[in-house]
C-alpha cells in the first residue's frame, strides 16, 4: 500500500476514543488507532491530530452554565485526550509533541505554526489541543483551521458512524448514506456532519474531508492510501 497524501489532519472524536463505554478512554481503541498511525508514519506521511473532548465533557451537558465557561472546559478535555494519545504513540517509539491553543506550558507547547512544521521535518507527530482556543468554535473548525495553516492535503474525520447520513442511522434504520457531498450541500442542507463554519472554511480553501468509521478495520490506513470509504466531502 502506498499513501495518496503527504500530509494529513486526523480529527478524532472523543466519543470514538471511549469505545462502547461512551465515556473516558478505551485502551483497546487507542491501541488500534496507534497501530495504524505507526504504519502511516512509516510511509513518510506527516500526521497532525486534532482530538475532541466529548468523552469527558460535551457543551453545557444540560446545565445552565454560561457558554464560554462550558467551551473552555471542553478545551481542557481535549488536552486529556491529547496527552493520553501522545503517551500511547511514544510508547511505540514515535516522537510526538502536544501543542495547545491555550497557554499551559507546564503540560505542552503553545501552538506555533513554525514549530509544528519543524516537528514534521524532524519526523514527529503533532497533536493539536484546545481547539482554536476560543469559545463558540468547535474542534471541527479547529481541525480545518490547522489544516489550512499546515497545508494538509485532506482532513480525515474518524467518527462512530461509517459516513454521513440524511438521518441518525442509530435510531433510523432507513437513513440514507451519502457516498459524496459538496460543502455547499452540507451548509445549505443543514447536515450535521460538520458545523457550517468548518464546512465554509474547507470550501473556501479547497480542502477535502473524508468522514468514516474509526471502528472499521484499518480505516485510517485505508483512507490515507486513497481507498474510498465513508463519505467524501469536497467542492466538486
Amino acid at each position: 500500500m502506498a499513501p495518496k497524501y503527504k500530509r494529513i489532519v486526523l480529527k478524532l472524536s472523543g466519543e470514538a476514543l471511549a469505545g462502547e463505554e461512551r465515556f473516558g478512554l478505551n485502551e483497546q481503541v487507542i491501541s488500534g488507532v496507534v497501530d495504524q498511525l505507526v504504519k502511516v508514519h512509516e510511509m513518510g506521511v506527516d500526521i497532525a491530530l486534532v482530538i475532541g473532548g466529548g468523552n469527558f465533557w460535551r457543551g453545557r451537558q444540560g446545565t445552565k452554565m454560561e457558554r464560554t465557561t462550558a467551551d473552555q472546559m471542553g478545551m481542557l478535555a481535549t488536552v486529556m485526550n491529547s496527552l493520553a494519545m501522545m503517551d500511547a504513540i511514544e510508547r511505540r517509539g514515535i516522537p510526538t509533541r502536544v501543542q495547545t491553543a491555550l497557554n499551559m506550558i507546564s503540560v505542552a507547547e503553545p501552538y506555533i505554526l513554525r514549530k509544528a512544521l519543524h516537528h514534521f521535518e524532524e519526523g514527529r507527530i503533532v497533536i493539536i489541543a484546545c481547539g482554536t482556543g476560543n469559545p463558540y468554535c468547535s474542534t471541527d473548525t479547529a481541525a480545518v483551521q490547522r489544516a489550512c495553516e499546515i497545508g494538509a492535503d485532506i482532513i480525515l474525520m474518524a467518527k462512530n458512524v461509517d459516513g454521513i447520513y440524511d438521518g441518525d442511522p442509530r435510531t433510523n434504520p432507513d437513513a440514507k448514506k451519502y457516498e459524496r457531498l459538496t460543502f455547499r450541500e452540507i451548509v445549505s442542507g443543514g447536515l450535521k456532519a460538520m458545523d457550517a463554519t468548518a464546512a465554509t472554511m474547507c470550501m473556501e480553501n479547497d480542502i477535502p474531508v473524508l468522514a468514516f468509521a474509526l471502528k472499521e478495520q484499518d480505516s485510517i490506513l485505508r483512507a490515507v492510501c486513497g481507498e474510498h470509504l465513508g463519505t467524501l466531502i469536497s467542492n466538486e
